[in-house]
């Protein structure tokens, strides 16, 4: 059977794998040739804010580039990524303060340090932008901190072409999934339609799918949207494709041509060309 607790682990791996990917670009400079090292020499104090360690590197460098982004711009929009990329520093270090060493004890006390830090700069964000009224941030004080207030401003702004993007209607389907699955379909194919190429595909939105159709006991979907998930990873996980496996036999599926749908289905989203199916 499908084993979506083994879907929502991968969250964080597909992450750290899409960061090592951004990493790389940003060292190997972007449109207008600043790099990481360039940036770094330039905010120094942003560079160094936690003491440098083997772990959770991709996720530092993620805090970093997103915080020297809010430094020059200040754009909500910037924020609401450097919250998101705190709490996937803060997640990652979670697990790496755990580990004792026995040898280098400094370690383990550098890790914790670095994680109280990550907090306090989390939770002051957090309260930084409490008042803000883009619909992302909107969304984050209602899903983090239970803020009806955001949640109300939000929904207001449904209809709004400011929520004509992939991750505003994500957030929107989100709201939606426990009361009206129909439309919750109709917000996550949207966002897939609003997907733009090049940029990360939210594996969340195809988990969302895959749970909705499970429930709704139609299978076959089920079975190409986790496809499609398990088309999305770097690299084929075990663990999945044995789901896959046994989810086919145990419903009788066409798995050959149910795969290339998959396939097919995931090629026309990265290339902007995806559009919602009847449901």
């Amino acid at each position: 059977m499908i084993n979506f607790r083994k879907i929502k682990q991968l969250k964080s791996s597909y992450t750290v794998k899409f960061g090592a990917v951004l990493c790389v670009l940003i060292l190997n400079g972007c449109d207008n040739n600043v790099n990481l090292k360039q940036l770094c020499s330039e905010n120094a104090e942003i560079c160094n804010e936690f003491g440098k360690d083997s772990w959770c590197k991709v996720q530092r460098i993620d805090v970093a580039t997103n915080r020297i982004k809010v430094k020059n711009n200040n754009f909500d929009a910037d924020k609401y990524k450097l919250l998101i990329a705190y709490e996937g520093y803060i997640k990652c270090m979670s697990l790496a303060s755990q580990i004792q060493h026995k040898k280098l004890k400094e370690k383990t006390t550098l890790r914790k340090d670095n994680l109280l830090k990550a907090k306090a700069q989390l939770s002051q964000l957090t309260e930084q932008s409490a008042n803000s009224k883009h619909p992302h941030l909107l969304y984050y004080h209602w899903s983090r901190e239970s803020n009806d207030l955001a949640l109300e401003n939000f929904l207001q702004l449904e209809g709004d072409p400011v929520l004509e993007n992939s991750t505003a209607q994500f957030h929107l389907a989100t709201y939606y999934i426990k009361r009206n699955s129909k439309k919750t379909l109709g917000l996550l194919y949207h966002a897939l339609e609003l997907h733009q190429p090049g940029s990360e595909l939210s594996p969340e939105i195809l988990q969302s799918l895959v749970t909705i159709f499970a429930k709704k006991k139609q299978y076959k979907q089920a079975y190409i949207w986790l496809r499609t998930y398990q088309l999305l990873q770097d690299e084929p996980d075990e663990m999945i494709e044995t789901s896959l496996n046994s989810y086919q036999q145990a419903k009788t599926l066409d798995a050959e041509f149910l795969d290339k749908v998959a396939s097919t289905t995931l090629a026309k989203i990265e290339s902007g060309q995806f559009s919602s199916p009847n449901y």
